[in-house]
């Protein structure tokens, strides 16, 4: 069981290790490790962060660069971001998201470092509108743009990774270091960036809260993350003791 997820390793808390899972796909598919074994590691260089860097400050965004070594927050993200986080959050479904801080939900952020770095995984902006997205695909066309928001596929957040960087490439590494079959796959997502992933896998499963172009594309849509949706789509896919069947497509 991997944790596949747009977070870089930094932001991969203990709490989530604890669960017991054998590795980590994260960056959206930039970095892949296996019970402590990196696999892949793809990473913007200095030059190409450098140049980025100075796109948000000069459009006047605020933005944090996410490594293995931390995530760097841009001079005033701290309370730029706050009401975009307060959105993030209540779309999460935090009861406390109108109070949340920018410290609350990044604890581990790292304020007032050098921007100018050679381990960056991918870059995350905060979005005024969506022609921001829509300009820093034009202006980096040799990147991969994602938004993302939390629940279903409002843009709150852009990010710039890797060219050709998604999970379903990730997945692939992982298969092949394993030597595992295809077959024997199950992915579970909840937003558009997720699509690459459940295609990848011989079965995709949406949750109840996740985008419409998702779900689309998804063998089986289970419940929301607050009502079980993992635990009631493992007992349906056969997932939760001795498996003798291909799960149900």
């Amino acid at each position: 069981m991997y944790l596949c997820t747009g977070r870089s390793r930094a932001e991969v808390y203990d709490e989530l290790w604890a669960m017991g899972v054998d590795g980590l796909i994260g960056a959206n598919g930039g970095y892949v490790e296996d019970d402590g074994e990196v696999v892949l590691h793809q990473r913007i260089t200095a030059e190409q962060n450098a140049a980025i860097v100075d796109w948000p400050h000069e459009r006047g965004l605020e933005f944090y660069l996410e490594a293995n070594s931390g995530l760097y927050a841009s001079e005033n993200f701290e309370t730029v971001a706050q009401p975009t986080i307060q959105r993030y959050s209540a779309r999460k479904g935090a009861a406390d998201a109108d109070t949340r801080t920018v410290r609350d939900v990044f604890p581990e952020m790292i304020f007032g470092a050098d921007l100018y770095r050679d381990d960056v995984n991918k870059i995350s902006y905060v979005l005024n509108s969506l022609q921001d997205h829509l300009d820093a695909a034009e202006a980096f066309p040799g990147f991969t743009h994602n938004t993302w928001g939390g629940r279903g596929a409002e843009a709150l957040f852009g990010d710039i990774a890797v060219e050709a960087i998604t999970k379903a490439s990730a997945v692939d590494a992982l298969l092949e270091h394993l030597g595992a079959d295809r077959a024997d796959t199950v992915a579970f997502g909840d937003a558009t960036v997720d699509v690459p992933l459940l295609q990848a896998c011989a079965v995709g499963v949406a949750m109840g809260d996740a985008s419409d172009d998702l779900k689309a594309v998804a063998d089986l849509v289970t419940d929301d993350v607050e009502h079980d949706g993992l635990a009631h789509a493992f007992e349906r896919l056969g997932l939760t003791g001795p498996q003798t069947e291909t799960p149900p497509r």
